[in-house]
């Protein structure tokens, strides 16, 4: 699957209708983020259960300030709609590859958990006292 370009229109629909997705913030100024982009590229044609999205944040300085990105590039893993991991920094093929690795083994139950308390209005009780 080739890389999806995130915007403020498509990103949060991107994040409700898809399990897991990685992010790239990047900007077309940074040479390390230029570099990693055939890494991240090469990543998401090996994982096409995955959606790999790509956030410039000079085009879209929303998404950037909303996720406190200081850093580029920076990858945000989110699953079932929850950051699981951030890594700031360039990376090589293989860190990735164990970064996807680590995210798929991840043990979602305390997130699920949490949502279902959520749901039942426990989260909200127990954030008021």
């Amino acid at each position: 699957m080739a890389t999806v370009k995130l915007t403020k229109k498509n990103f949060k629909k991107t994040i409700e209708d898809n399990d897991f997705v990685i992010v790239d913030f990047w900007a077309p100024w940074c040479e390390p983020c230029i570099e990693f982009t055939p890494i991240f590229e090469a990543a998401s044609e090996k994982n096409k259960d995955i959606l790999f999205g790509m956030v410039d944040i000079e085009a879209d300085t929303e998404i950037g300030e909303y996720f406190q990105v200081e850093k580029i590039p920076g990858l945000l893993i989110i699953r079932e709609q929850a950051g699981i991991h951030t890594q700031i920094g360039q990376i090589g093929a293989s860190a990735l590859d164990e970064i996807i690795k680590w995210a798929r083994e991840h043990d979602m139950s305390t997130v699920r958990d949490y949502y279902e308390r959520e749901a039942k209005g426990e989260i909200k009780a127990a954030q008021e006292k």
